[in-house]
């Protein structure tokens, strides 16, 4: 390509990405920081993030997994960078964000991973320790990857996720439904907003209820009213900055009589209409992206 056609090529496509990091993309579009500048001649390098999703210390059956959760996307979505302080609250799933969050951070800077004090976790208690042990053995198996990650653990009743405004970034993903059914969804907010510097950003994930779902469903059914979870961030002093339909699936019908545990990757069901929870997929998430107020 000619130089000038070039140049015209890149400010085409930044002028794209700009408009896709301020919510005016279509809600599937990926939204992707700008590519570089680069020499006509010179090769296309892959990013740090596409050789961390196809790293070998990534199981297949979490691979697997990319095509429900839109790891690239969202991360760009919640404006996630290499630079950043990121605090991951209840990593779970073995560690299925961290082992993308942690290497990404790793040279440029940091991954702290906040979860559950077994010891103040209750009924959770055995939970909580069975992933906690879960973090630690993967971050121990590959210190090539994870060496500079850390976990931390916190009284869920009263938590403290680090140093007041210290936080570029926090994020949960699947959560917020565990803290209303162990009721203490509004101080994590409270905590979750403390730790984060003004300015800074919160992005939460998780299952989206149908609009007519009984309030009294919140506690069992595993889903959340996207209305409920705005509202909770706004308490807390959190605004709305954006909100993605990346993690979509409308083929979720979200009335199973066990919850939302009934879809992948749990299948409460076992054997039973496995094939037809499989062909819905995972379910069906709102993504929000909030932000703390800068400070006059």
């Amino acid at each position: 390509m000619r130089p000038m056609l070039l140049a015209v090529a890149i400010v085409a496509t930044f002028t794209a990405f700009a408009a896709s990091a301020q919510g005016t993309a279509p809600p599937n579009m990926p939204v992707l920081p700008p590519p570089p500048m680069v020499p006509v001649d010179s090769k296309v390098v892959a990013s740090p993030l596409d050789n961390i999703l196809a790293g070998d210390w990534r199981s297949e059956a979490n691979k697997a997994r990319d095509k429900y959760r839109h790891p690239r996307e969202t991360l760009a979505f919640f404006g996630v960078t290499p630079t950043q302080h990121v605090i991951e609250i209840w990593p779970g799933g073995g560690g299925w964000y961290a082992e993308i969050l942690a290497p990404l951070l790793r040279d440029g800077g940091s991954y702290i991973g906040v979860v559950p004090d077994p010891s103040k976790a209750g009924d959770g208690a055995d939970y909580a320790s069975r992933n906690n042990k879960k973090l630690r053995d993967l971050f121990a198996a590959r210190s090539d990857v994870f060496g500079k990650a850390t976990l931390v653990e916190v009284n869920s009743a009263s938590p403290v996720l680090g140093p007041p405004e210290s936080a570029d970034v926090v994020l949960t993903f699947r959560n917020v439904h565990n803290w209303v059914m162990d009721g203490n969804e509004q101080v994590m907010f409270k905590a979750l907003f403390a730790v984060l510097k003004p300015g800074g950003t919160l992005g939460v994930v998780d299952h989206r209820a149908k609009s007519d779902q009984p309030p009294a469903e919140m506690k069992s059914s595993g889903y959340l009213p996207e209305e409920y979870v705005i509202a909770l961030a706004a308490g807390a002093g959190f605004e709305l900055a954006a909100k993605s339909e990346i993690n979509a699936n409308p083929l979720d019908t979200k009335d199973y009589a066990d919850g939302v545990w009934t879809l992948p990757p749990r299948l409460a069901k076992g054997d039973v209409d496995r094939a037809k929870y499989l062909a819905i997929g995972e379910s069906d998430r709102m993504t929000l992206r909030f932000t703390k107020p800068a400070k006059p």
